[in-house]
C-alpha cells in the first residue's frame, strides 16, 4: 500500500516537463508587453488574424516600452514568431493540464492571460480531433463501405476531319465578324472623336478671325485719328507762319514809310502822324515799342 501511495501521489516539487520552445531572448517584461499588444489587436479584429500592418503596430508598441538600444529591438517577424511560440506553449501547458484531472495548477505567468483570448478557440478545435466514441460497436467499423454504381461514359462518337474543318471554319468567322464589329466601334468612336476636335478647331478659328476684325477695326481707327490730328498740327503751323510773314510785311512797309518821311524833310506834323499809326499798328498785334 505505502508503494501504491508513493506512485499516485506525484512529488509537489517535481519541476515540470522541459518544452520545446525556443525563447529567442525575450525578457518577461517584453514578452508581456508583446502579449498586451497583439491581445488588443486580436481583440479589435475579432478574433481574427493580424495583417502584416497590424504586426508592425504591434512591433512599433514593443519597440516604443524596450527598444531602447538597436539590438533591443524587435521586427514584425519577430513579434509574429514570439507570438506563435506563446501559442504551441500554450496549448501544451493546457494538455499537461488536462491530463492531470486537475491534480496541477498552470504555472507559466502567460497562460490565464492567454486562456482569455484564445481558450476557447482552442476548445473549439478539441473535438475535431477526438477519437470516436467507444460506445460504437467495432464490427460495424469493419463493413465494406457500399457499392456506388457510376455512370459509364458514353463513348465519343468518331469525327472525321470534314467535322473540325466545318467546326474551325465556324469559328474563324464568328471571331472575324467580332472582330470586325469591334473594329466598327472602334472606328465610329475615332471619326466621332476627330469630328469633335474639327468642330472645336473650327470654333477656335471663328473666334480667332473675329478677334482679328475687331483689332483690325480698331487700329484703323486709331491711325486715322493720327492723320486727322497731324492735319490739324499742320494747318496751325501753315496760319500761324502766314500770320508771323503778314505781320513781318506790314512791319517792314510802315518803317520804310517813316524812313521816307524823314528824307523828304515834311512837316513834323506829317512825320508825327505816321508815326502814330505805326505805333497803334504794333500795339494791335501786341508789339511794344
Amino acid at each position: 500500500m505505502g508503494e501504491i501511495t508513493e506512485f499516485s501521489t506525484p512529488p509537489p516539487t517535481a519541476p515540470s516537463r522541459s518544452l520545446p520552445f525556443r525563447e529567442d531572448c525575450w525578457g518577461e517584461d517584453a514578452t508581456s508587453t508583446l502579449v498586451d499588444a497583439w491581445g488588443r489587436r486580436y481583440m479589435e479584429l475579432n478574433r481574427g488574424n493580424l495583417r502584416q500592418k497590424d504586426w508592425q503596430e504591434v512591433a512599433d508598441a514593443v519597440n516604443a516600452r524596450h527598444g531602447h538600444n538597436k539590438k533591443a529591438r524587435r521586427t514584425d517577424v519577430q513579434c509574429k514568431n514570439r507570438i506563435d511560440t506563446l501559442k504551441k506553449k500554450y496549448k501544451a501547458e493546457k494538455a499537461r493540464i488536462s491530463e492531470s484531472n486537475g491534480t496541477l495548477t498552470p504555472s507559466w505567468p502567460f497562460y490565464s492571460r492567454l486562456d482569455k483570448l484564445i481558450g476557447s478557440a482552442v476548445t473549439a478545435k478539441k473535438p475535431s480531433v477526438t477519437s470516436p466514441p467507444m460506445a460504437v460497436p467495432i464490427p460495424y467499423r469493419s463493413l465494406p463501405p457500399p457499392a456506388v454504381v457510376l455512370p459509364q461514359k458514353r463513348p465519343f462518337p468518331e469525327m472525321d476531319e470534314s467535322y473540325f474543318r466545318r467546326n474551325y471554319s465556324a469559328v474563324a468567322a464568328a471571331a472575324a465578324m467580332e472582330g470586325s464589329e469591334g473594329e466598327s466601334e472602334a472606328e465610329s468612336e475615332e471619326s466621332g472623336e476627330k469630328e469633335g476636335e474639327l468642330e472645336g478647331m473650327k470654333r477656335l478659328a471663328r473666334a480667332i478671325e473675329r478677334f482679328g476684325a475687331i483689332y483690325e477695326r480698331i487700329e484703323g481707327e486709331k491711325q486715322r485719328q493720327m492723320i486727322e490730328l497731324e492735319k490739324q498740327r499742320m494747318q496751325f503751323a501753315k496760319d500761324l507762319e502766314v500770320q508771323r510773314m503778314q505781320l513781318f510785311m506790314d512791319t517792314q512797309v510802315q518803317l520804310e514809310k517813316i524812313k521816307q518821311a524823314k528824307r523828304s524833310g515834311s512837316d513834323g506834323e506829317r512825320s508825327s502822324s505816321v508815326f502814330a499809326e505805326f505805333l497803334l499798328f504794333c500795339r494791335s498785334f501786341g508789339v511794344n515799342s
